[in-house]
């Protein structure tokens, strides 16, 4: 059978889309162009540049796995050098050529058996595959607070930082209690002349050693893959991460506890202030919210120019704050460390399959895929870490992966010509919702008592809720029964 040539589009140049173009070249793929946004790429890390920003996820779980990186400085490495690794790792791999920057694409339309997409500029183009890899935390979300545009100040989104804007000296307020507004807290405090932080819900905060590596680790990581593996595979490292999933979906209670317990002692053992300790206590279940890991928080908190603020937030006015308490907390900056709309992904682009499908009609209760992979009635059309993707659980450069590993099997349809195109059928969707929701409704996430980004318009939450193993298992071979194959050589269905 001839071999088809395949036209791939991929859109977004972050950690995903980088990855999509290594291997599309590696499968021999080699007409595909990456279409990014903004001038460079990076994604997320090109997007954050906040003082404090470091990645909660271990560093050297935080590589592709074909091309680690022994140089980290430390264990949660800052935003900085994961910017530089990207950076480095598209050059190293030849995909600078392939992006087209300043290239955001407006809509795209499956018609006459191809994508045509049309970018913001007026350009067109036209591919047999789109790869969606736009990323799930690029939109921020910008509070309603009343009055947020009379203040007199400068205000901006931790993700849109005003480098231009001294803060030594300055009265600044941030709001927002995830692990951004931890890590601008933790640090400024002692930079600005006040630094106050808006807490509406107190977070659980695991202790976690952040010491520099040393030269002589360093070197032993370049020079040893056994040193670098064994820094990566700890039995504490394993144990915790077995536990942390086991947390998640309610599979082991006792596992709860060890988290509770390690971050109630953390608590008890860093905050002198028997008041100020009881404010930042949790009311909810560890791991009901993204869990955050800081070595200092606690410590910055407690500095002398630094304050915890818990009463609610009444409005913003030409000075500063007022709070429900009544009191108005004057300010020079605000820094709105308030997330992002986590249900955007390929969103606002205009994106329609076959039948009239629109992206934004399918998705009208929420956003949904066969396995964050696939949609029926938008052949040809795949993602990387899109709805329902275990954003919550593991680092998202090991699942896009796994994920890759999946799609390359499609590929591997088309480009034989087994089928001409291919996506989820309508009914492997919907079954796979129900055993989704099903599933979700049993998770920390949704019992455990708090609010999150985790979750989605309706209270259910988006993020995969079985354990790692079984995505997995999942990701390894498609079952092609859950596949239409239109326009199939052989057959309606694949496989």
């Amino acid at each position: 059978m001839t071999e088809r040539p395949l036209r791939v589009v991929v859109i977004g140049a972050g950690m995903a889309g980088i990855l999509a173009g290594i291997k599309l070249r590696e499968a021999g793929i080699e007409d595909f162009v990456i279409y990014e946004k903004a001038d460079r790429v990076g994604g997320t890390w090109r997007e954050n540049t906040y003082p404090g920003l470091t990645c909660d996820t271990p560093s050297h779980h935080y590589t592709y796995t074909f091309e680690r990186n022994p140089d980290w400085s430390s264990y949660l490495p800052p935003g900085p050098e994961i910017q530089a690794y990207f950076e480095g790792t598209c050059h190293k791999y030849g995909i600078d050529t392939f992006i087209r920057f300043n290239a955001e694409i407006g809509s795209a339309e499956f018609r006459d058996g191809r994508w045509q997409l049309q970018l913001k500029d007026g350009q067109r183009d036209s591919a047999d595959v789109v790869i969606a890899a736009t990323g799930v935390l690029h939109h921020p979300s910008t509070p309603a607070i009343e009055g947020i545009e009379n203040f007199k100040g400068t205000l901006f989104h931790s993700s849109r930082w005003d480098h231009s804007v001294p803060l030594a000296g300055k009265r600044i307020g941030v709001i927002g209690t995830g692990s951004t507004g931890v890590q601008i807290v933790s640090a400024l405090a002692g930079t600005a002349a006040l630094i106050e932080h808006y807490v509406r819900t107190p977070q659980w905060i695991m202790p976690v050693d952040n010491t520099p590596y040393s030269a002589e680790q360093r070197r032993a990581f370049r020079e040893d893959p056994a040193a670098l593996a064994l820094a990566m595979n700890t039995e504490e490292y394993l144990a915790n991460v077995n536990s942390y999933t086991q947390v998640i979906t309610r599979e082991n209670l006792e596992a709860a506890e060890f988290w509770k317990a390690t971050c109630l002692q953390n608590l008890e053992a860093s905050v002198t202030d028997p008041e100020l300790r009881e404010r930042l206590r949790p009311d909810h279940e560890p791991l009901c919210k993204r869990l955050i890991f800081s070595p200092d928080y606690y410590r910055a908190i407690q500095h002398p120019q630094a304050a915890l603020v818990t009463a609610g937030i009444e409005r913003i006015e030409a000075d500063g704050i007022r709070t429900a308490d009544g009191e108005l907390h004057k300010l020079d900056i605000i820094v709105l460390a308030t997330g992002f709309k986590s249900d955007q992904f390929m969103r606002p682009m205009q994106i329609t399959g076959t039948n009239g499908v629109t992206l934004e009609g399918l998705w009208a209760e929420r956003p949904k895929a066969y396995l964050a992979v696939s949609m029926p009635d938008f052949p040809n059309f795949f993602m990387l870490n899109g709805p329902n993707g275990p954003v919550g659980n593991f680092p998202l450069i090991d699942i896009a992966e796994h994920q890759w590993h999946y799609i390359a099997q499609l590929l591997d349809k088309l480009r034989s010509g087994e089928c001409t195109e291919i996506c989820a059928t309508a009914e492997a969707l919907a079954s796979f919702e129900e055993r989704r929701i099903a599933a979700a409704k049993t998770t920390v996430w949704f019992v455990g008592g708090c609010k999150s980004w985790y979750l989605d318009a309706h209270g259910i939450p988006s993020s995969w809720p079985w354990d790692y193993d079984r995505f997995v298992a999942e990701m390894r071979q498609p079952q092609w029964r859950d596949f239409a194959g239109v326009g199939a050589a052989h057959a309606e269905v694949v496989g």
